[in-house]
């Protein structure tokens, strides 16, 4: 949909989606015309118009609906599929790599829209991945599983036991309005081991970086214009992978609207500077993609990579969402590569943290049902917005931030939105992130940890080190929320 409202020139699309919630969080998305979610100041805008909407108001357009349905709306052909599918191509940076060395691998999309477009965008590029037939047919019940979360290892179950069957190197799993992408892959022990979106994003983040690079699109010092968009909730590795490779990262608030907002701020700068400097008026969608990266490099913002923590990617900058679609093609990519030099995701992700220190990351959702839930939620951050604290778990903070007050900038130096979101650096290196989830009765609390790596032998004593830290800060964050919301949790 994402790439269909730019590709039509529509105002608005809509997506009625079960997405990963259980059914009491299940429901509507709405997107502008440059096929993103809606961001400030039409998001407020419509739910007023919503709320001014009578009844009287609406009968006629039911009515004329049920006198002429067939000329109310039009079916989009299968020719809409193929132009999605076309531009999916673009994920992929080595084509020849994907079709000769990507290993076998299990595709299921949790009984929703996934196969749809994944299996058949694998197929283009010879990529035969075998499919949980029983979890293909689209049901909104899931019956399958208890949740079709990625994020959940236990939604990997039925693709884990295909995969061992048939001796697959991994498993992909998406959500089922396909926009979240969760593996699974083999450790050295013979066991499939499911990835954090926060390591699927970096093993993403080098391996496309680094073909950039031998491909000639980046130069091997990199480019002050080739850029990492991350949530400021998402790991700080990918800051560290950037910083190191020459790139620049910019954070965004939680949201995948966000990241497609600065999406929409590049075209547009690349698009304003190609009309002064050399009088071109410039058709994004129809600009190939070698031309399209050299013109934003030279003069805007290339985006190589869009990641949030929690499971979404973005490797292309046609579609303005994250695309589960687009991200199966390019992890299927990195398999390929890693089979080609006999490693695999768990050995890649062990070299990074040699090379950028070991990064582990815990989110503690607190959930509050029901208004007095709510009211809950309300106290613990105006609790925050009031008293910001000086030290969390007995580490002293650094850097405090509260995003609900204005003023703040991103690494654009561009005016960060307004938002109950507060972050903390600790002096041990360690970040704190609190804010009230926008889409179910969760307060949210991020930690992030981090610890330098000295030998290859002392990785698992420095792992042993960050986790116990990081689940003395999980106790610490329930005592908070209890303290601050005046009740127990009930999550």
């Amino acid at each position: 949909l994402s790439y269909s409202v730019r590709r039509r020139f529509t105002h608005a699309g809509i997506v009625i989606t079960a997405s990963h919630n259980p059914p009491h969080d299940n429901g509507f998305k709405a997107y502008f015309v440059d096929g993103a979610q809606v961001s400030p100041p039409h998001d407020r805008a419509i739910i007023d118009r919503y709320s001014r909407i009578s009844l009287e108001e609406a009968v006629p357009c039911v009515e004329a609906l049920r006198q002429k349905p067939e000329s109310s709306f039009n079916i989009l052909p299968s020719v809409e599929d193929l132009a999605y599918r076309s531009i999916l191509r673009e994920a992929v940076l080595d084509a020849d790599l994907l079709k000769s060395r990507c290993p076998k691998i299990v595709f299921t999309p949790i009984h929703g829209t996934g196969a749809v477009s994944a299996i058949p965008a694998l197929r283009d590029h010879g990529v035969e991945a075998a499919s949980v037939e029983e979890q293909s047919k689209q049901n909104p019940n899931f019956p399958s599983v208890d949740s079709p979360n990625p994020e959940n290892p236990a939604a990997f179950k039925m693709g884990i036991s295909l995969a061992k069957k048939i001796k697959a190197k991994a498993v992909l799993a998406t959500d089922p309005d396909c926009d979240r992408l969760g593996v699974a892959t083999l450790d050295d022990r013979g066991r499939y081991r499911c990835l954090t979106g926060n390591q699927i994003a970096c093993l993403l983040a080098e391996y496309r970086i680094n073909r950039l690079k031998h491909s000639g699109v980046l130069p091997e010092a990199g480019s002050e214009n080739a850029v990492i968009l991350k949530t400021f909730v998402t790991t700080p590795m990918l800051e560290a992978i950037a910083n190191r490779q020459g790139l620049r990262f910019v954070n965004t608030l939680t949201g995948f609207k966000w990241m497609a907002e600065k999406l929409a701020e590049y075209e547009e700068a690349a698009a304003s500077a190609l009309l002064e400097h050399e009088g071109l008026a410039w058709d994004y969608e129809e600009t190939d993609q070698q031309t399209r990266i050299a013109i934003l490099l030279k003069y805007s913002n290339y985006v190589v990579l869009a990641a949030e923590e929690s499971y979404g990617y973005l490797p292309i900058d046609l579609v303005r969402d994250k695309d589960a679609n687009a991200a199966c093609l390019a992890f299927a990519e990195l398999l390929a590569h890693l089979n080609s030099i006999n490693s695999s995701p768990l050995e890649f992700m062990a070299s990074l943290y040699q090379k950028y220190g070991y990064y582990e990351e815990r989110t503690v959702n607190l959930v509050f049902e029901g208004a007095s839930g709510a009211e809950v939620i309300r106290s613990i951050i105006d609790s925050y917005l009031q008293n910001l604290p000086s030290s969390i778990n007995g580490i002293s903070v650094s850097r405090a931030r509260n995003f609900g007050k204005p003023g703040y900038l991103d690494e654009d130096e561009k005016p960060l939105p307004v938002e109950n979101f507060f972050t903390f650096d600790l002096e041990n290196g360690y970040r704190v992130a609190i804010r009230a989830s926008g889409t179910e009765p969760k307060i949210k609390y991020y930690f992030f940890g981090r610890s330098e790596v000295s030998q290859p032998e002392g990785l698992s004593a420095t792992k042993s080190e960050v986790e116990e830290a990081l689940n003395a800060m999980s106790v610490w964050a329930k005592e908070d929320a209890n303290e601050r919301g005046g009740v127990g949790n009930s999550g």
